[in-house]
């Protein structure tokens, strides 16, 4: 059964630079979940849709942008859900140190 990981993390930059940071990050965002290639990605407005492959098995996600925060939710297939507690806290901790304000 597939899992979704949601993480909500606030900050500080406004939405303009949020976004601009998630863009210049997104590669390190991919590898933190595995993925090895094949990434599609697209921006709608404020909202960032993907799709990968890591361990043979296909990850998609979305990330919302906002100017106090942003949300990011990963659908996890079956294998990789076992994993969903540690992936959470390792993305949380990338999110922040991507946003923190410099």
């Amino acid at each position: 059964m597939s899992k979704a990981v949601t993480v909500t993390i606030p900050h500080e930059l406004g939405r303009a630079e949020a976004h601009r940071r998630i863009e210049a990050g997104f590669d390190d965002l991919s590898r933190h979940l595995g993925g090895l290639g094949g990434v599609s990605k697209r921006w709608e407005g404020d909202r960032l849709t993907f799709a990968f492959a890591a361990m043979g098995q296909a990850i998609a996600g979305a990330v919302d942008v906002a100017d106090r925060g942003i949300r990011l939710e990963v659908l996890l297939p079956n294998l990789l859900a076992l994993m969903a507690g540690k992936l959470k806290g390792r993305l949380q901790k990338e999110g922040q140190l991507l946003l923190e304000k410099k």
